[in-house]
């Protein structure tokens, strides 16, 4: 199979596409470096940087990035399968060429039948490329597994993200779990905060199950739901005990507007 590389679609739109100004907005997210942890995973935010740069550093700031990284988004544009995996290749960033981890990928696809070879859904994607930067910046020489989620269906999440666990736990390295997810969309700021503030309870206890079915029932618009569920299953199954909200805000509290926002919020899983 012929390398695929992925050229960054959003650059010069969600962020910027000089190297050198998204070294320094990202490095200004990151500041101040806390003292730096592992993880078992976390879910940070994937808008725009000037929305939702800021919330999305505070993680990573917190955590020592292993070499190894799965990252899960959802599919906002519904190219493509929905059970989304690229496993070679690599992905251009103003900032450089990240390696996709063949091997892991071929594991997880090994354990996790379901899971389609499928670079269209990720081509026009946005919520794993906004991520890498961060990374980039952490750590220069690390891999990853980008798997896009089209579907909503518990069963296959949980089963996802038990496979997921299997895999891991077969490796000699730590890999981290990074869920792309940003909260309730378009509803005014209250609003807003409430539903975001239900969902986040279910995460913060790690409860998946909890989570999904306060998303279904408060109709909360969070788009990753999918990718926080199978985080949660796979880091419980690696013997997680706890997750802390590191930064939450709307888009509200850089526009102004509080009217039609959107929620984000980041969490790390250990």
């Amino acid at each position: 199979m012929a390398a695929i590389i992925r050229h960054p679609d959003v650059a010069g739109r969600f962020y910027p596409s000089d190297p050198n100004i998204l070294l320094s907005d990202v490095r200004s997210y990151l500041s101040p470096r806390a003292a730096p942890a592992p993880a078992l995973g976390c879910m940070v935010p994937h808008a725009g940087y000037m929305y939702s740069g800021p919330v999305a550093g505070a993680v990573y700031a917190q955590l020592q990035i292993p070499q190894r990284i799965i990252i899960l988004c959802p599919n906002h544009t519904g190219k493509g399968r929905p059970l989304a995996i690229m496993s070679n290749g690599g992905w251009e960033t103003p900032l450089g060429q990240v390696p996709i981890d063949t091997p892991l990928a071929d594991a997880l696809k090994k354990e996790f039948p379901l899971l389609t070879e499928d670079a269209d859904a990720h081509r026009t994607e946005h919520s794993v490329e906004v991520e890498l930067p961060f990374l980039q910046v952490l750590r220069s020489d690390f891999t990853f597994v980008p798997i896009a989620l089209g579907t909503g269906q518990f069963e296959i999440l949980e089963k996802l993200g038990e496979a997921i666990a299997n895999v891991i736990q077969a490796q000699a390295e730590k890999i981290l779990i990074i869920a792309s997810s940003d909260m309730n969309h378009y509803e005014n700021d209250t609003v807003t905060r409430i539903k975001d503030h239900k969902a986040l309870e279910q995460i913060l206890v790690l409860d998946p199950r909890g989570l999904f079915d306060v998303v279904m029932r408060e109709e909360i618009s969070m788009c990753g739901f999918g990718p926080a569920v199978a985080m949660l299953t796979a880091t419980k199954r690696l013997g997680a005990t706890s997750a802390e909200l590191v930064k939450y805000a709307t888009s509200g509290d850089v526009s102004g507007d509080r009217e039609m926002v959107v929620g984000y919020a980041s969490i790390v899983v250990r």
